[in-house]
């Protein structure tokens, strides 16, 4: 995980095209400069981050989705509900569903849990519009190389 520049999901786990799920992993760092006024000699993870761990998971399963021919946009954040704070060296376990897609915008369901419990939930929906440039595309696809995502696309459902 690499906060500060919201580089947030470290790992895919499972890739699932047949029920549209995805579930990836985030390593919270012992430190970041994030931490320093959120909140001093109490550091949590800030929830927005959270929401937002959510929506790049969500993203991968749209571009795995999509064969990577369009990219997904954050259009909206609902039913979000942060349940438990998240501090640092914390492992956690995000999920997301495909939920529905039409003319351009597709929902998904995600949830963040943790070995002490599930974290939060959020229903996310988004805007798929062509790459706005090749090297936006090529920053995207090196993402999906990165956290594992290219390896389980390319394999062989059994």
């Amino acid at each position: 995980m690499n906060l500060e520049y919201f580089q947030l999901v470290t790992g895919v786990d499972e890739l699932d095209m047949e029920t549209k799920r995805i579930v990836t992993f985030a390593e919270v760092p012992e430190t970041s400069t994030i931490f320093e006024g959120h909140f001093p000699g109490y550091p949590i993870m800030p929830g927005v981050l959270l929401v937002e761990s959510m929506a790049q998971t969500s993203g991968y399963l749209l571009l795995a989705l999509n064969g990577f021919t369009e990219m997904p946009f954050l259009a909206a954040v609902r039913q979000a509900k942060l349940r438990h704070f998240v501090e640092p060296k914390t492992r956690l376990k995000i999920e997301a569903t495909l939920e529905h897609q039409s003319s351009g915008f597709v929902g998904t369901r995600a949830r963040i849990s943790a070995p002490s419990g599930r974290i939060a939930d959020a229903e996310l929906r988004f805007r798929t519009l062509p790459f706005p440039s090749d090297g936006i595309e090529e920053m995207v696809v090196d993402f999906a190389n990165k956290v594992g995502l290219m390896d389980l696309v390319k394999k062989p459902v059994e």
